[in-house]
């Protein structure tokens, strides 16, 4: 089988990008990554569901984005907006966040020899992330290609983002026909320590939005 290297956070996206990964053939390796967030009750999601879907391994690596700051979601300091009441990047933004995390997922699939790399960014439904672009993945792709031994050697890294350009909707029922139970995942910037959604957050109203869109019952824990 081929190996690959998926990004885990524990959300919604990132449950279903393993899940798909898992059934196109993948032998998968789940990384999650605590990085200092507020809402650390996705990490305890992440493994669960590395476990439900079927990863060969799950390793959680730390880097400390809290130490930097600037983020809602890193800095006790900046309040997580209410749904809809920001413009422009919004300020749960974490900078360099999905750089770091490619890279960090880079190293290993180096060690692990894997040609693939997997993550769930979404540039539909995103919130004005900068790192959600397609622009930005296929950039780090061709880094990628510089910046490693096996890139050198012609053994070249392919970055995979496979949810990036469908709907909320389209992730959920793409994710239940493939077995995904969602009220494991966390996807609240705000959730409590055990994992239960503030409702009142963008993370929450597009997760909302698309259970709607797509017709299914909200499965989601909230406060």
């Amino acid at each position: 089988m081929r190996a690959a290297v998926i990004l885990l956070s524990g959300g919604l996206d990132s449950a279903t990008t393993l899940a798909l990964a898992r059934a196109g053939g993948f032998e998968c390796y789940a990384l999650s990554i605590h990085y200092g967030q507020r809402h650390s009750a996705e990490l305890d999601a992440a493994a669960k569901i590395a476990v439900a879907i079927g990863a060969i391994a799950h390793r959680v690596m730390s880097v400390d984005f809290a130490g930097i700051g600037g983020s809602a979601l890193t800095d006790p300091d900046i309040a997580v907006p209410e749904s809809g009441t920001e413009r422009g990047i919004p300020v749960t933004y974490v900078p360099a966040r999905n750089t770091t995390m490619l890279a960090l997922a880079l190293a290993w699939a180096e060690v692990l020899r894997a040609k693939n790399i997997f993550l769930g960014v979404n540039a539909v439904d995103y919130s004005g992330y900068p790192d959600c672009r397609p622009e930005f993945i296929a950039a780090f792709e061709s880094l990628a290609r510089l910046a490693t031994k096996a890139g050198i050697e012609g053994s070249e890294i392919k970055i995979h983002a496979p949810l990036i350009r469908w709907s909320k909707a389209d992730i959920i029922r793409a994710g239940l026909k493939l077995g995904i139970d969602y009220s494991l995942t966390v996807s609240c910037y705000r959730a409590d320590g055990e994992g239960r959604a503030c409702g009142s957050c963008d993370s929450c109203r597009i997760r909302a939005a698309g259970f709607a869109a797509a017709g299914i019952a909200d499965p989601t824990r909230y406060q």
